[in-house]
């Protein structure tokens, strides 16, 4: 009993700060991405990049802008990985091989945050900081002016397509709201244990007389920012497992805090930016029935421990640490898997097989409940037009949302948007399992061997990170196979929503009326909800039931 009440009194911690923040950072967000000033930190950057902040851009230039940053990123980072050992602070790390620089590069720059290496054992410190702090900090910021887009398009009648300027969306969410909330997190972190410094790894006398290596590092403010953009990639290989990393449970609790706080809080945005607070609500409603359910599913599982093996143990602690337990554990799996962040404090390789199962659909959900910075509630909209689209169907009505209807050219757009993921994922497990190299990889096999190169391929397609620790990944048929799809999974819907956006921003807004339908009240929230698991359901079902249902049944 009292093990039930720990793992309810975190959830509860965390719900609680959560909805203290909603409204404040919400309406602060809000705030940053209408503002019409800038500040002069923003200036001196756009005169860097010469260009101007004020001009809006088309839909399929505010495309062209990010593609074009986001190659340069992969650029600048696959240099970094190649050149590490002849720049300062490379702390004695070799090159990274072409095949785990382009694999690091696309894994960063696309929010996943995908690791085929050890941090400790293969990145120096310059690259950790100028690399990937810096990606963590911008691809979280791709996610924001994402969003934004997709409001402008909602909140904007006739005009020519025009959906923002991505450069001034880009700099506003990295000054305004990345940059102040990590710094306050990386602070709050060295408080709680976790290490900050250059120190270059360093040999120790252990009480049995040998000697260890122990490597320091900036840790501190790479972990804020890893959680708070949804990002994921460790400092060190065992991830928030590690001690230097996740010292202690409230630590662990504020990481879970951090990987929520954002998407919790975009449906609050959006809602003031479309002008309607209500729809806002009601999105906020669909993802927190989801990520409860999937919280509580996940640690009953865990706490449960069905199999042999746990029952013998007196609980399913294989793979966990015990200053953790399996509650806390269960927790993060569930929101790590729940939102695109990736971060890990277990080995999800060693979850139960529910367990396993529910982390592992949480990612093919589209990681939508509540997803990742901008990918989470950008996917959560566009499952919202589906259920306009069925509900319009089922009335015989032109389906519309905010004003703006769903026409043949807008659902085909959700459609391919809605596709993309699961071709991405079922496409890619395909190739693995029928080619020597793939199936090569895989450290059991039956149900669970299934399981571990699915969840490599749900990861990679929906830009987690987080990995079955089974799968030997840092091949070149994996890090080749796993980065194309973290590209495709990234930046298809991207051009797609913003395609979309463009559509809707050219529109002009039609008024309410007697027939159209209410898309705020809890009878469409659970239809939404219900959607959401049909879509996933008709095209997951096959492979979940070949991998984690038999090994649970089995």
């Amino acid at each position: 009993m009292s093990a039930t009440w720990t793992a309810v009194g975190q959830i509860g911690i965390v719900v609680l700060v959560l909805a203290a923040a909603h409204k404040p950072l919400g309406d602060y967000m809000f705030g940053v991405m209408t503002s019409t000033r800038h500040l002069a930190v923003e200036r001196a950057g756009y005169r860097v990049m010469r260009v101007d902040p004020d001009a809006e851009q088309r839909w399929s230039t505010y495309l062209l802008s990010l593609l074009g940053f986001s190659l340069a990123s992969v650029l600048l980072l696959f240099g970094l990985g190649r050149l590490q050992d002849r720049l300062p602070l490379g702390i004695g790390m070799t090159p990274l091989d072409p095949a785990g620089a382009w694999n690091t590069a696309v894994s960063f720059v696309t929010n996943t945050n995908w690791q085929w290496y050890s941090g400790e054992a293969a990145i120096g410190h310059l690259m950790q900081m100028a690399g990937l702090a810096v990606q963590n900090f911008l691809s979280a910021a791709v996610g924001l002016a994402v969003v934004a887009a997709l409001a402008r398009g909602f909140a904007r009648s006739g005009t020519d397509g025009r959906v923002g300027n991505f450069w001034a969306d880009l700099v506003r969410g990295t000054v305004r709201i990345l940059l102040p909330l990590a710094f306050v997190a990386a602070l709050v972190l060295v408080a709680g244990g976790v290490i900050q410094n250059l120190n270059a790894p360093t040999e120790i006398t252990t009480l049995a007389g040998g000697t260890q290596s122990v490597l320091g590092g900036p840790v501190a403010s790479q972990e804020a920012i890893k959680q708070l953009g949804t990002n994921g990639g460790g400092f060190f290989n065992a991830n928030s497992a590690h001690p230097f990393e996740n010292p202690t449970p409230w630590t662990s609790a504020f990481a879970v805090v951090l990987m929520l706080l954002i998407p919790f809080t975009l449906p609050r945005l959006f809602g003031r930016m479309v002008g309607d607070r209500r729809q806002g609500w009601a999105i906020l409603a669909a993802m927190s029935t989801l990520w409860v359910t999937a919280v509580g599913l996940l640690t009953w599982a865990e706490m449960a421990g069905p199999g042999l093996a746990p029952a013998a143990a007196g609980g399913a602690m294989e793979g966990k640490e015990v200053r953790f337990g399996e509650a806390a554990s269960a927790l993060f799996a569930a929101s790590t898997t729940m939102t695109s962040t990736g971060a890990v404090n277990s080995t999800h390789d060693s979850l139960t097989a529910p367990g396993g199962g529910v982390a592992l659909l949480g990612m093919l959900l589209g990681e939508v409940s509540p997803g990742g910075v901008g990918s989470g509630l950008v996917g959560m909209v566009v499952l919202i037009i589906v259920a306009v689209f069925l509900a319009g169907l089922m009335v015989g009505r032109t389906p519309e949302y905010l004003g703006k209807k769903i026409g043949r050219q807008e659902i085909t757009l959700v459609a391919l948007y809605v596709l993309t993921m699961p071709a991405v994922v079922l496409i890619g497990s395909a190739v693995a399992i029928s080619t020597p190299a793939g199936l090569a990889g895989q450290l059991q096999g039956g149900p669970h061997g299934l399981s571990e190169v699915v969840y490599a391929f749900a990861s990679a397609g929906n830009n987690n990170g987080s990995a079955f620790g089974g799968l030997t990944s840092g091949t070149p048929f994996y890090t080749t196979l796993l980065g194309l799809a973290m590209l495709i999974g990234r930046f298809v819907p991207i051009a797609l929503v913003l395609a979309l956006a463009g559509r809707l921003a050219h529109q002009r807004t039609t008024p309410e009326g007697a027939g159209t339908l209410p898309t705020h009240t809890p009878l469409f929230v659970g239809l939404l909800v219900t959607v959401t698991l049909v879509v996933v359901g008709l095209t997951f079902v096959p492979v979940l039931s070949l991998g984690p249902v038999v090994e649970s049944l089995s």
